[in-house]
């Protein structure tokens, strides 16, 4: 499984969950949570590929990232 992948990533503070919220715009639905920044940041990377993975599984179109921020 590779993570070389190069779609943005959201990462923000949620004060009502207490951590940290990942989000991938580019793959819908592609959002996890960590106590840490670096745990939120590895934890998306796992799930992008869980993603990708499904996508290929179920024939469904893997959007091209669009080379933006790598995160904000």
């Amino acid at each position: 499984m590779s993570n070389d992948y190069r779609y943005e990533v959201i990462l923000y503070w949620s004060r009502r969950d207490d951590a940290y919220i990942a989000i991938v715009p580019e793959l819908a639905g592609c959002a996890v949570d960590g106590p840490t920044r670096q745990e939120a940041l590895s934890a998306v990377e796992v799930v992008i590929a869980e993603w990708i993975e499904t996508a290929k599984e179920l024939g469904r179109p893997i959007p091209e990232p669009r080379g933006r921020l790598m995160y904000a």
